[in-house]
């Protein structure tokens, strides 16, 4: 891309952005002592009520909070996104898209119901082009771990494997296309905390891929291929599974290959980061 198209691109995001707001999930279990960690973040638009909400979701995460609190209950944690997504979903039903007013109520309610352990900091605002972009800055800014200047460049925990993933749909301009953060649940079991990173539909068939740390977590091999028999089994659709991996799996490392055949055997296939690029192009065409 040349200067000229550069600064045009730049030009146009800046002139798309809108007026958002945003509010900081707080785990508060101590009100006497006035102790928090920030768990989540919630962003929307006040005047169509778009919305995004990301909560902590990788084991590492939820240590953190152990550390910082050790009686800090993971289970309520854990239920939380759903709850929050399902009153969502509630204050639409009811009238909620769309009206600025609504929207104010619904987080003054938020503010009186939830638990005492549980806070929505002051809200904020802000200017976003994308939602999903602006979402992974704030949550980068204010929730995610802070990594030491030392491990920079090691290899990445799932939620900057699905930033790079999804920064490669929004080039070859899938973004739409994608259904985001699919509960498991609708194929498992209800309460079900697992979600899927992203799902397609493509000629009767749906897909799905999930970003999988084999460096941090190879154990989740085995969830993700016993939720894939679930949904394979359940799905109305032909189903078909991807997995992104943070390295390329090396036959000869015992774990990689636990890895590679505990996801073969159940038919999903593994793609490593390096070549995820290449295989969004293959499916583009597919798509569209």
């Amino acid at each position: 891309m040349d200067e000229t198209s550069a600064a045009q691109q730049s030009a146009e995001m800046e002139s798309a952005k809108r007026a958002c707001a945003y509010r900081i999930l707080r785990y508060t279990p101590n009100l006497v002592r006035d102790e928090w960690v920030n768990i989540g973040v919630l962003l929307f638009d006040p005047d169509t009520g778009e919305r995004r909400l990301r909560m902590i979701e990788e084991q590492e995460e939820f240590h953190r909070v152990r550390r910082l609190h050790p009686q800090a209950d993971e289970a309520l944690l854990r239920a939380l996104r759903d709850d929050l997504e399902d009153r969502f979903q509630s204050a639409a039903a009811n009238g909620g898209k769309g009206h600025a007013g609504n929207w104010q109520q619904l987080l003054a309610k938020w503010d009186e119901t939830l638990s005492n352990a549980l806070q929505l900091a002051p809200q904020k605002g802000v200017f976003a082009a994308d939602l999903d972009a602006e979402l992974e800055r704030l949550y980068a800014d204010h929730v995610a771990p802070q990594r030491v200047a030392g491990r920079v460049g090691a290899p990445g925990s799932r939620a900057t494997m699905r930033s790079y993933c999804s920064q490669v749909f929004r080039q070859a301009r899938l973004w739409d296309r994608l259904q985001k953060s699919v509960r498991a649940e609708e194929f498992t079991f209800p309460g079900d905390p697992m979600r899927l990173d992203y799902s397609y539909r493509r000629n009767g068939t749906r897909g799905f891929v999930q970003t999988l740390s084999v460096t941090r977590a190879p154990a989740d091999a085995k969830l993700l291929a016993y939720t894939a028999e679930r949904v394979t089994a359940k799905a109305s659709l032909k189903t078909e599974f991807a997995a992104v991996t943070d390295v390329p799996l090396d036959a000869g490392n015992d774990r990689h290959r636990f890895v590679r055949d505990t996801l073969r055997d159940v038919g999903i296939e593994p793609i490593a980061m390096e070549g995820f690029a290449v295989w969004v192009a293959k499916l583009k065409p597919m798509l569209q």
